[in-house]
């Protein structure tokens, strides 16, 4: 385990993962915090911002490009900076430690199997990515091997090999990726060993991680987000609730010890599906999962008069629609919970939501991406205000 006082990068400055590396973490939280309350300024004060004990290594999810240099030798790394020209890493300062040691194995044994890495311009080769999924609180490890091909030479030698280095790995699976494209992942899959997939545990609830689900990429982060948003929702357990862009269903499932009933609304089919999942797996019985755009979902709920007492929403960076939104203002919840991953498009929303009836009360930053700019979650809590219906 590096120390605080041995932190360096070699690809630093290129890959443009750690921009603020080498920032002190005092510094990061205090501009993060200054960032959120000047666009949250119109709407409600900021109760301070939630610091990471341990800012490193924290993330789950570790990607690793495959490439040659110039001398021919085989490098794991990450892209440089707007382009696809591999640029080697050998120790990253946010990523899963373990999970690192896993790809500079399959590095090395690629020289040792003799396997044809990838070349981007020429199409021809073997292997070209590795994603590593890490159970955070379980200790399991998923290796995902991304091969142009569905055939991997030798490979139950390569699986012992690779797993007699490092025992923890309980799932590799083979994905095929053989098409001309900037995307990781490819459509087909094949288990090699194990599951398939691996679990991990959040606020006490356990989630299946399979190549493509979604999981939040710092869990201990995530847990105090998950936590601080219960506790501005305060339920009283007679709640109905909507879990909007719910993904893999987690703050749905945890929330649902607390209220009556919780209804989840997602787009992606596999999340829904992995929603699902996670739901029989953690004998929750309260929760329904609907494959639908989620604005969409609640319109329909408001034509048929449905009582929803709170909404719960975390979109993607780019916040949420009008649409979204005034489907929320047409159900009127009393209360909604917005977790947002951008201050600037979460100030916008809740410029459209205070204009119409609700009224920010307050909000929280968690910094759940330590080391790099300006990334930070906020929970708010909106209630109506008082003479809206």
């Amino acid at each position: 385990m590096m120390k605080k006082d041995e932190i360096t990068c070699s690809a630093a400055g290129k890959c443009g993962g750690c921009d603020w590396l080498e920032r002190p973490y005092e510094k990061q939280l205090r501009d993060k915090k200054r960032l959120v309350e000047e666009l949250l300024k119109p709407y409600c004060g900021l109760e301070g911002i939630l610091p990471m004990e341990q800012p490193y290594f924290y993330r789950n999810k570790v990607h690793a490009a495959f490439g040659r240099d110039r001398r021919g030798n085989v490098i794991a790394g990450t892209y440089e900076k707007n382009s696809h020209r591999v640029v080697p890493v050998e120790h990253c300062m946010i990523e899963d430690e373990n999970a690192q040691a896993i790809i500079r194995t399959i590095r090395d044994l690629c020289v040792s199997f003799r396997m044809k890495i990838y070349d981007e311009d020429t199409g021809y080769g073997l292997l070209r990515h590795v994603l590593i999924r890490v159970g955070r609180q379980t200790g399991q490890y998923l290796v995902v091997l991304v091969l142009s091909s569905p055939i991997l030479p030798d490979k139950n030698n390569f699986i012992k090999a690779l797993r007699k280095a490092h025992p923890e790995i309980t799932s590799v699976v083979l994905n095929v990726n053989d098409r001309r494209t900037s995307m990781i992942l490819g459509d087909k899959e094949q288990v090699l060993f194990g599951k398939g997939y691996i679990e991990d545990t959040l606020c006490g609830k356990t989630f299946r991680i399979s190549p493509k689900s979604f999981y939040q990429v710092n869990p201990v982060q995530t847990q105090k987000l998950y936590l601080k948003a219960l506790a501005y929702a305060d339920f009283k357990g007679n709640e109905r609730i909507v879990d909007a862009y719910c993904g893999i269903g987690t703050i749905g499932i945890v929330a649902s010890d607390y209220v009556q009933e919780v209804i989840g609304v997602e787009l992606n089919k596999d999340a829904v599906r992995d929603a699902r999942v996670n739901a029989r797996l953690n004998r929750v019985r309260n929760v329904s999962f609907y494959e639908n755009d989620a604005g969409q979902f609640l319109t329909q709920m408001a034509g048929q008069k449905a009582r929803v007492d709170a909404v719960i929403l975390d979109p993607p960076r780019a916040g949420s629609d009008e649409a979204f939104l005034s489907s929320v203002v047409s159900i009127s919840p009393a209360k909604v919970i917005y977790i947002s991953c951008n201050p600037q498009t979460l100030a916008r929303d809740l410029k459209f939501l205070t204009g119409r009836g609700y009224r920010a009360q307050k909000a929280c930053a968690v910094d759940m991406f330590p080391q790099t700019a300006e990334h930070v979650e906020t929970c708010v809590l909106l209630t109506k205000a008082a003479g809206t219906h």
